[in-house]
């Protein structure tokens, strides 16, 4: 098994130590990318990506060794602590540059049989919105399942967490990665994925964009092939 993390930040706080104890719980070969300091360009709005191609991305390169990763993991880790309630702003730097692997433009394939977990912790309160931040890529990208756990530390350091709350989370998260082993090669979009997915189909028929539409007729999905069988 592949997983791919995605920390959000550059530091070692609480949300890195949730991913951690998450990907120990579940096992396999663990990728992680640490934002900024692995990538932190913001995206400039050329458009390059939706009407011609991602590869004129200005930062196309650099983002290179991230989008290999995503697209070799089993499963994808986004791990955020809440920023002013929301995920961190290298965290939604870098899902800016994929804006062109949404479902209404050009989703790569394998997402559709793929695992998606959000993690993020606050000293206050945010959690659900920032996982929310995260999640909206994932399902965006058609990844299959997406799963949820925030939690409020009320700490600022992993160190100032209490050794109970800590057992409390390793337990939950020890679940969580359970339920993520047993689907691991076996999950399927489920039928929000799938509407959505045939509602993007309809526009290409009517020519929603060139470079999409070619890329949908190209794959087959315009002639009733899907990427989840």
């Amino acid at each position: 098994m592949k997983i791919t993390v995605l920390h959000g930040q550059s530091h070692k706080g609480s949300t890195y130590h949730l991913a951690r104890i998450f990907c120990d719980k579940l096992g396999g070969e663990v990728t992680e990318f640490f934002l900024p300091r692995d990538f932190g360009a913001f995206c400039v709005g050329c458009t390059k990506c939706f009407v011609q191609a991602e590869t004129l991305c200005p930062h196309a390169e650099r983002l290179l060794p991230i989008t290999q990763a995503l697209d070799e993991a089993d499963v994808i880790v986004f791990a955020s602590p809440v920023y002013v309630y929301h995920a961190t702003g290298p965290m939604k730097a870098l899902l800016d540059h994929y804006g062109y692997r949404w479902m209404v433009h050009r989703p790569q394939e394998s997402m559709f049989t793929k695992q998606a977990v959000c993690l993020s912790t606050a000293a206050g309160a945010g959690t659900r919105q920032t996982n929310q931040d995260m999640a909206d890529s994932a399902f965006f990208w058609g990844i299959a399942r997406t799963y949820r756990y925030g939690v409020n530390v009320r700490a600022v350091s992993w160190d100032q967490v209490s050794q109970a709350q800590k057992e409390r989370i390793e337990g939950k998260l020890s679940k969580l990665a359970q339920r993520v082993k047993r689907q691991v090669g076996r999950v399927r979009p489920g039928l929000k994925t799938r509407a959505f997915f045939h509602f993007v189909l309809w526009m290409h028929r009517w020519g929603w964009n060139e470079a999409d539409t070619a890329y949908w007729q190209e794959k087959g999905w315009a002639s009733g092939g899907r990427p989840w069988k």
